[in-house]
């Protein structure tokens, strides 16, 4: 959890995917709710993702993949942040991503996937009750 009070994600597009209109409406949403967001962009790979978390101080990582990539890349993700001991960083995220593959993603540790339809509101939402009241509970 970084020092300040203020909750910080992450949010990034993996791989070669190069829609990026939906993940920029979620940054623009949670930064409306007041969450500090910084967006790395497209073409990440998993490497520059977990190095930016790092760097900011991030509480979590939200991935938009649109690419049919998404076990690769979420599952990458995951394991760069168990290699360098930063399991702290809660690793969220959505796109194109069959409903049969969400049971799987989230025994690999990710803590929220959104499909298509999800509302701003409803991230919105889970980021607060997820990182705000861990951040609560820390104090």
């Amino acid at each position: 959890m970084s020092a300040t009070s203020v909750v910080r994600v992450v949010l990034a597009k993996p791989g070669l995917d190069g829609h990026d209109r939906g993940v920029k409406v979620v940054a623009r949403a949670l930064r409306d709710a007041g969450v500090e967001v910084i967006y790395v962009g497209l073409r990440q790979t998993p490497e520059m993702i977990v190095d930016a978390a790092l760097q900011e101080d991030a509480d979590a990582i939200g991935l938009s993949v649109l690419s049919g990539a998404h076990m690769t890349m979420f599952g990458r993700v995951l394991d760069l942040l168990r290699e360098r001991d930063a399991t702290d960083i809660v690793v969220f995220g959505g796109g194109i991503i069959p409903d049969e593959d969400i049971p799987e993603l989230e025994s690999l540790g990710v803590a929220k996937v959104f499909t298509p339809g999800a509302t701003t509101v409803e991230i919105n939402d889970w980021v607060d009750r997820r990182l705000r009241r861990r951040e609560t509970e820390e104090v």
